[in-house]
């Protein structure tokens, strides 16, 4: 799975330099996200009159010193979004993709995915799919204000162990999830 980052990230500086300076690239943060604390950053590209890529990333390295609170992940979230008059201004609908991988304990996690991550430490990887929906409001020729939702399924392979720092496993297996998988509102630069 870490392999798939660089791979994304060399896709994306591979798309030949002159189309990217002709077209309009964007930069984005997650406000919804920023409110669990979690770090996250956004590129989005215009690749036709109507079409454009969003590469959305998560990284939390994060433990807490003070517990034994686990909560270490990273998610990348490409998107394949068509709007329905003129990229960033307006209705739009997408197809993502997620990849991530895991590590959390001493935690209670949403949509009752995890049950027992308050008393064993959960570690693995995710892969989902899903489809969205977004509006994005124009504020400034250069800056806007986007608000997006979407749902899908997601597969989360795990490692169940013991105590949040021993090496004790307890069992694996697969969680599957049908539900919510993009939340956003987000503050939106225009890099033209």
């Amino acid at each position: 799975m870490k392999k798939l980052i660089p791979v994304i990230f060399f896709l994306f500086l591979a798309y030949p330099a002159g189309v990217i300076f002709a077209q309009t690239l964007a930069i984005k943060n997650n406000l919804a996200a920023d409110g669990f604390l979690s770090p996250n950053i956004a590129l989005e590209l215009k690749l036709a009159s109507r079409v454009t890529l969003e590469v959305n990333s998560h990284y939390y390295p994060f433990s807490s010193s003070q517990s034994t609170e686990r909560g270490k992940y990273w998610l990348v979230q490409p998107e394949l979004r068509l709007w329905r008059c003129e990229p960033f201004s307006g209705h739009f609908w997408g197809v993502h993709f997620m990849v991530g991988e895991y590590n959390i304990g001493d935690k209670s996690l949403p949509f009752g995915l995890y049950r027992g991550t308050k008393d064993a430490r959960y570690e693995g990887s995710i892969l989902g799919a899903g489809f969205s929906y977004g509006y994005q409001w124009v504020l400034s020729p250069r800056w806007g204000i986007e608000a997006e939702i979407g749902g899908g399924y997601v597969r989360a392979k795990y490692e169940r162990y013991r105590c949040m720092h021993c090496g004790e496993k307890t069992g694996e297996g697969n969680k599957h999830y049908l539900g919510p998988t993009k939340v956003a509102l987000s503050v939106v630069y225009l890099l033209k």
